[in-house]
């Protein structure tokens, strides 16, 4: 099982954990509410996860522009 995490905005690959056994508590997904783990976590069939976070550039730019926070896609 490997976790791969992408930025929610661009889509870009941030990184990935192929370790086992992964458990939610080491991975701070136990302090999200449902809601968010539905929003953010996907099990794919073989296995995988994949995790919605945000890219170094697209929180750069957040912080510079608080405006953009109110779309899903900023980057083109």
């Amino acid at each position: 099982m490997a976790l791969h995490y992408y930025c929610r905005h661009c889509g870009v690959k941030v990184g990935m954990i192929d370790r086992v056994p992964l458990y939610s508590e080491q991975l701070g997904f136990h302090h999200l509410t449902e809601k968010e783990r539905l929003a953010m976590i996907s099990y794919l069939p073989n296995g995988e996860i994949h995790v919605k976070t945000i890219c170094e550039d697209c929180h750069e730019a957040l912080e510079r522009n608080p405006e953009l926070y109110q779309y899903e896609k900023f980057i083109q």
